[in-house]
Parts: structure tokens; sequence; C-alpha cells
């Protein structure tokens, strides 16, 4: 199948462009694992909040964009269970279930079924779109993890928000900015080669 009929063809995500197999599927689901599990150990602190500001996010929204609905939920959902099982993968280097953060993360495995849907529906082939399937996934990150972290810290919901949505916003802006940059220019690369 050459790269041009792929690209024109609706509901097309850029895993896609490789050929299909079980054996891409497998490897994309898996490298998508490692990819977040990677980003998750680029972090920094974040003072008064249990949760510091990782490249996970990023990660996350990327692989379900990138993969496509199933295969992002499947990529995040062997991210949580490994991690749970005891890979020290998770921001910080932690692993298991019992940390304030781990809203986030289930939420982060919704977010990657979303966004992968939208990029079905070509939410990743423009800057306007991409920010706004960008903007979906956070939002959807946020809304599972900032009650999970209130009823795991004993935080209200306004400090949990203080806590753990506020000090994250403009990290959220800019992972945002790079998705906006990246995804569509990687359509337009591929559509000159095709």
């Amino acid at each position: 199948m050459s790269t041009a009929s792929v690209t024109s063809r609706p509901g097309a995500v850029l895993a896609d462009l490789l050929p299909a197999s079980r054996t891409r599927d497998i490897a994309l689901v898996i490298g998508g694992a490692a990819l977040t599990g990677i980003a998750a150990q680029l972090t920094v602190p974040v003072p008064g909040s249990p949760v510091p500001v990782s490249g996970q996010t990023f990660a996350a929204l990327l692989v379900g964009t990138a993969l496509g609905a199933r295969r992002g939920f499947l990529s995040l959902a062997l991210y949580a269970v490994v991690g749970m099982a005891g890979m020290p993968w998770f921001a910080e280097g932690a692993s298991g279930y019992a940390m304030p953060s781990f809203g986030y993360i289930l939420g982060m495995l919704l977010a990657a079924t979303v966004v992968g849907a939208l990029a079905r529906r070509g939410a990743d082939r423009s800057v306007l779109r991409t920010a706004g399937a960008m903007v979906v996934g956070s939002v959807i990150i946020y809304a599972v993890g900032v009650p999970y972290l209130a009823l795991a810290t004993g935080m209200t919901m306004s400090q949990a928000v203080a806590a753990g949505l506020v000090p994250f916003l403009i990290g959220d802006a800019l992972k945002a900015a790079l998705a906006m940059g990246a995804l569509p220019t990687a359509w337009k690369l591929v559509g000159r080669r095709g």
C-alpha cells in the first residue's frame, strides 16, 4: 500500500502508514507504553503538590493521537498495568496504584482513547484541530485525576484543583503547542513523500 493512498484514506492515523500486521500493532503498543514510561521520568516537582510536572501526559496524548483509539488504549493500559505490577516507570520512578497521582494515569488511559478516536476523524491534521484534541485530552486527564487526588489525600475539591490543576496549565499549553506543530507537520511531510 502506498503512502499516498494511506494519507488520503479517511480514518487513518500516523501509525497506519506502517505496513499492517499483528507484529506492527504489538510493537506500537509496547513502544507507546515505553515512550510514556520514559517521558514520565522527565519530571519537575511542584511545591505544595504531590503531583510533579512530567512528560507522561504529553506522551500519552501523542501515543493516542498517533496510534488511534484502540492501540492508544492498549498502550496506556499496558503502561498502567506494568506500573501497578511494580515497574518503576510512573513519574519520579514510582510504581503501584497507592499514590495520589494514580488518577491521572487512569485519566491518560481514557484521554489516549478519545484523542485517538478524534485523530481518526482528522483532528491531528491541522494546528487548530490538534489544539482542540489536546485540550479535550487534557480536560479528560484532569476530570479523572483531580477528583482522585482529592479522595486519595483528603483534600477538598478546591484544594485539589489548586494543587493538581492550576500549577500545570502553563506546561500543558506548552505541550499542546508542541503537538500542534509536530502532528500536522508529520502529515505534511508524509503527504510530500507520497
